[in-house]
């Protein structure tokens, strides 16, 4: 078996491996070199060294704004989408009636797309923002309680699914054996349940935290920056750059690259921080 694998395993991932390869290692090596340069294409380009990431820095474009902007969406998303998540999935696993049902339910919203979840939210908060003379993009603290709710509701039954998988793992004897010995409900979740499920944490806090980060659709089509670019993103700026300005084609791949960094080093951070209570645990 070994021998055949290592004859005719090529044979297999090759294909895979030449896609991988065409479709983004290249774009991402060529995106990399880009990001140095002013260009219009890919052949017409003229180094420029840092030039373009001193840029990115500059007030008038906005990028510090929508990172700090986009910064606070993220922790209060992480917080409030898992622990919504997590009292779903833990209310679902009690053997209730129709819980089947209220899976599915929940799930559903995880299914649309983006650009038409934030048009249907646009829509809904508008019509009850109007009965107060306002309107979701008239102030940004409406922006970001519309990108909050929506990512909520979108997010919490995906992650509701995968701590439903994490809560039936426990095994019952623990917990058994723990209200034999006198603990609470909350001692035994603090205690046994909590850090059982320390896997499902670490698997949903990452999807969260690199979901809310590369948030696009959602936010150019509930409230598209307004007012005055303060509930604009980081990918929302990203794409205004480069495709707004023309002769920023570079800065905005600067910002790019600078963002694809942050997050990968943000959420590098979160995986030793979470898999180090699993070994805790």
């Amino acid at each position: 078996m070994e021998k055949s694998l290592k004859q005719w395993g090529l044979v297999f991932t090759g294909p895979t491996l030449l896609a991988f390869l065409i479709a983004f290692l290249a774009p991402f090596a060529i995106g990399i070199y880009l990001s140095f340069t002013k260009f219009t294409t890919i052949t017409n380009a003229t180094f420029v060294g840092i030039e373009n990431y001193q840029k990115a820095f500059e007030e008038r474009q906005g990028f510090l704004q929508a990172l700090g902007f986009t910064v606070l969406v993220t922790i209060i998303a992480i917080v409030t989408v898992n622990v919504f998540a997590f009292a779903i999935a833990y209310l679902l696993t009690r053997k209730l009636r129709g819980t089947n049902f209220f899976r599915t339910v929940f799930f559903m919203p995880n299914l649309i797309g983006g650009i038409v979840l934030g048009y249907t939210w646009q829509t809904i908060i508008n019509a009850i923002l109007r009965n107060f003379d306002t309107t979701l993009v008239s102030d940004p603290k409406y922006g970001l309680f519309g990108l909050i709710l929506l990512l909520n509701w979108q997010q919490v039954g995906y992650m509701m699914v995968i701590y439903i998988a994490g809560l039936q793992s426990v095994p019952p004897e623990l917990i058994e054996a723990a209200e034999i010995d006198g603990a609470s409900k909350w001692q035994v979740m603090r205690n046994v349940t909590i850090p059982m499920v320390m896997p499902s944490i670490t698997i949903c806090t990452f999807l969260t935290l690199s979901n809310s980060f590369k948030l696009f659709d959602q936010n150019l089509a509930l409230t598209n920056g307004a007012p005055l670019n303060q509930t604009e993103m980081v990918a929302l700026n990203i794409v205004n750059t480069f495709f707004g300005r023309i002769g920023f084609e570079g800065v905005g791949q600067a910002k790019a690259v600078m963002f694809f960094l942050l997050v990968t080093i943000i959420a590098y951070i979160q995986l030793r921080a979470t898999r180090s209570r699993e070994v805790e645990s």
